[in-house]
């Protein structure tokens, strides 16, 4: 097993996580067992969660993820496992989170109370990896690391991470940090994949030279890279939350299916399963592989509704692709670029 370190943390990781924010809603309580217990004995020590889990978000759920987490972690020894979750972000961000009355912010009162929900729900004294789920658009920064700050000097943090971050807020954070002291954050969670390379436009080029790592979510692109939407009749009519998205009165849920499955991300796709055809990879192997050959990347997260599916992901752990197969990857790339935007 090749461990990798998060940012510049004592944090060891398999360079695979297992994300849970379907537990709850897409899996019930035994089949999320099963799969951490998969994951767990496949030599996974790295889980992500969050307050706001399971998605989609709604206010009766929220935080049943972690709970199930947390008993679930009961069964294994505490420092065998890296147990990463998110305070929500910002209701002036993207979305209002249906939690604490719509009114979270990334300041002080939030970041405090959200923490003291997790580790009550996690069943846990301490949370290696603590992350800002967004970023917020109204309170400093300065109030943000220093609440991180002082949850990491009272021992209930181990480290901090930011999620969907810019490279000028990711920026921002890190100097604010460095002259005031603070925790710096050391990890950044994006959204990564064969279809959404924008990362590397500018935060690859910041995470290496501030050595901040990468946790990339959604390697499959929502699922997309699987091919399943490809192989349905119409891409309506597969069995995947985004064909169920299009179909939802929820306005933001339409549009996040829209740009995920489109005609060019479906075109990109149905190239790349040609190549994991010719290099005898299942899809979703080879989406997963082609998220971690990154040197900024420390883990990519990986999601399951069943135990089942983990197989070909898990696949990727140790394998390492060939020049081939990765100069056919930017070709797709290049033929059609930013599919999903």
């Amino acid at each position: 097993m090749e461990y990798r370190y998060i940012g510049r943390t004592g944090l060891r990781v398999s360079p695979i996580c297992m994300g849970t924010m379907t537990f709850g809603t897409q899996c019930d309580k035994q089949e999320a067992f099963r799969i951490m217990d998969k994951a767990y004995e496949h030599g996974v020590n790295f889980y992500d969660t969050a307050e706001l889990y399971p998605v989609p978000p709604d206010a009766k759920l929220a935080g049943l993820t972690e709970r199930w987490v947390g008993e679930w972690l009961q069964t294994k020894p505490r420092e065998s496992v890296i147990l990463a979750t998110k305070v929500a972000g910002a209701a002036s961000g993207w979305f209002v989170p249906p939690i604490r009355h719509g009114l979270t912010a990334i300041d002080r009162f939030h970041i405090e109370k959200a923490v003291e929900g997790s580790l009550k729900r996690l069943q846990t004294d301490y949370i290696d990896l603590y992350q800002m789920h967004w970023p917020d658009t109204v309170v400093p920064i300065e109030e943000s690391l220093e609440a991180f700050d002082r949850l990491v000097r009272a021992g209930k943090v181990r480290y901090i991470g930011t999620s969907n971050d810019t490279a000028y807020g990711t920026a921002k954070a890190l100097t604010v940090s460095k002259y005031e002291k603070f925790a710096r954050f050391e990890s950044i969670q994006n959204n990564f994949s064969l279809l959404n390379r924008r990362f590397l436009d500018e935060l690859a080029t910041l995470c290496k030279k501030e050595q901040i790592s990468l946790l990339p979510y959604s390697p499959l692109a929502g699922g997309v890279l699987s091919g399943k939407y490809n192989q349905a009749l119409h891409p309506k009519e597969a069995n995947g939350r985004f064909a169920a998205y299009l179909k939802s009165p929820n306005q933001r849920q339409r549009a996040m299916a829209k740009r995920f499955m489109n005609d060019k991300t479906l075109a990109s796709t149905q190239q790349y399963l040609k190549i994991a055809a010719d290099a005898g990879l299942h899809p979703v192997t080879l989406a997963t592989a082609w998220s971690k050959q990154f040197d900024f990347v420390a883990s990519t997260i990986i999601g399951a509704t069943h135990a089942d599916q983990l197989d070909a992901s898990l696949a990727a752990m140790n394998l390492k692709l060939s020049d081939d197969v990765l100069r056919a990857c930017d070709r797709v790339h290049e033929a059609i670029l930013y599919p999903m935007g």
